[in-house]
């Protein structure tokens, strides 16, 4: 048997950490107020909240983690220990770091305190660390950008490092999440922990042509006549390498809350930098990521829904058991984590080349037992579940129900309103509608195949 790395998850709540715990996350991670990149959106953000975090987490056999990872300026640095006595004395199971200040100041401190290396710091190889292993870390989350053979050489070196991966999760479009964008644009800085995510946002490109006072001079980007027109003209070159026709034309962006503010931004044979980038899922990874010896398996997603908490770590539970015990990987879970709300799945960095008929087999697999998140079972009586819907579903419809101690396909066949009124539709969310339902599967999250 090969040992089974830890599987993290991001806690927003403490109803979203038992979710995780439930469906087999060992460990899950939150913001310290006020010193991480979880400032927004954090259920954490009082002392009171983190101590029944951290307190829950213990009385279950799991653990919690701590993440103090902003690049603190120096009005931080004058308040930052007095802050971090009360957290350190909740007892987390590690704190998560990035500035090598403030991570020297943690060491002189409280020294027994274990320290994990923030993705933001940037570890790249494998010099780098052992570097934090001499300073006394116990343990390093790479860096997104490194291949799976990378992580291998990492691992290779530094036995004596635990080492940490992301596998699911946003993708920013920074090196290592270290983004200007949110700053720019509402002064809210994403190493600070406030960032909006702007390279989400709805933008509109268009052509511009520059007049003779330098000013831009607004067309509407016709793509398919450029595309049409470019396909005349001969590939010039730039250090040998193929460039597009288009690349040394000027575009501007507009962003759909701010109408008639146009940005200038280039583009070369990559594309145009600034867009927002597919989430990462690597789950067909993990058996490689198992083989390598990695410590721990991570998942990014704080602010999504319970639904997303208890599905990703119930499929990244199983991929990890697989691996464990030398079963095949099962492409059904790519379909189960196909239904979660995504913006396109890539897996990264992780294999730099695919080949065409292996990315056609990826993307066939996903589109199977597709399924979109209905509902929340608020409890069982009498055989009548009532539920908290989230999304439009009917008698009729397929449902997979996802609890705990395994999930189940049922058909539904009949439905009432709250009041008791036979309906045929849940309209959506806001409504609480009751299905016949099996007791045990108190506090089940619905699903509906597509």
């Amino acid at each position: 048997m090969r040992q089974a790395p830890e599987l993290l998850l991001p806690a927003g709540s403490l109803d979203k950490m038992h979710a995780a715990f439930d469906f087999g996350a060992d460990a899950v991670y939150a913001g310290q107020p006020r010193y991480s990149l979880r400032v927004r959106n954090n259920d954490f953000s009082t002392l009171q909240a983190l101590q029944e975090g951290i307190d829950g987490a213990h009385a279950r056999g799991k653990q919690f983690f701590v993440a103090s990872n902003i690049f603190a300026h120096n009005a931080k640095l004058k308040t930052y220990l007095r802050d971090m006595a009360p957290v350190v004395a909740m007892k987390p199971d590690a704190l998560i770091m990035a500035d090598p200040g403030l991570i020297m100041m943690v060491r002189d401190k409280w020294p027994d305190v274990p320290v994990h290396l923030s993705v933001q710091a940037n570890a790249v190889n494998w010099a780098d660390v052992k570097f934090w292993h001499r300073m006394g870390l116990t343990r390093v989350i790479l860096s997104r950008e490194l291949s799976l053979d990378e992580i291998e050489e990492i691992r290779q070196q530094c036995p004596e490092m635990e080492l940490e991966v992301f596998v699911h999760g946003a993708l920013c479009i920074a090196y290592s999440g270290r983004c200007l964008l949110s700053g720019y644009f509402n002064h809210r800085d994403p190493n600070q922990g406030t960032c909006t995510n702007s390279c989400r946002w709805d933008y509109k490109v268009q052509n511009a042509e520059e007049d003779a006072s330098g000013d831009f001079n607004v067309i509407p980007l016709q793509f398919h006549k450029a595309l049409a027109e470019a396909e005349q003209r001969p590939f010039s070159s730039l250090h040998q390498q193929p460039r597009h026709p288009l690349a040394d034309q000027a575009y501007l962006i507009e962003e759909a809350e701010r109408p008639g503010q146009l940005m200038p931004i280039m583009e070369d044979e990559h594309g145009t930098y600034i867009m927002n980038s597919k989430d990462l899922r690597a789950v067909e990874h993990i058996e490689r990521l198992v083989k390598i010896g990695v410590d721990s398996l991570k998942i990014e997603g704080r602010t999504k829904s319970l639904y997303y908490a208890a599905r990703t770590a119930q499929v990244y539970r199983q991929a990890i058991d697989d691996a464990v015990a030398g079963r095949p990987f099962n492409i059904d879970l790519l379909g189960q984590l196909q239904g979660l709300a995504n913006r396109g799945y890539t897996d990264g960095f992780y294999q730099r080349h695919h080949t065409q008929a292996h990315q056609n087999y990826m993307r066939g697999a996903s589109e199977a037992n597709r399924s979109q998140y209905i509902g929340d079972v608020l409890g069982v009586e009498n055989g009548w579940a009532r539920v908290q819907v989230k999304n439009r579903f009917a008698v009729g419809d397929r449902l997979e129900v996802i609890h705990p101690q395994g999930n189940r396909d049922i058909t539904l066949t009949r439905m009432r309103s709250d009041q008791g009124a036979e309906i045929q539709v849940a309209p959506g969310s806001g409504h609480i509608v009751r299905i016949a339902l099996d007791p045990s599967l108190d506090r089940a999250l619905l699903a509906r195949y597509l």
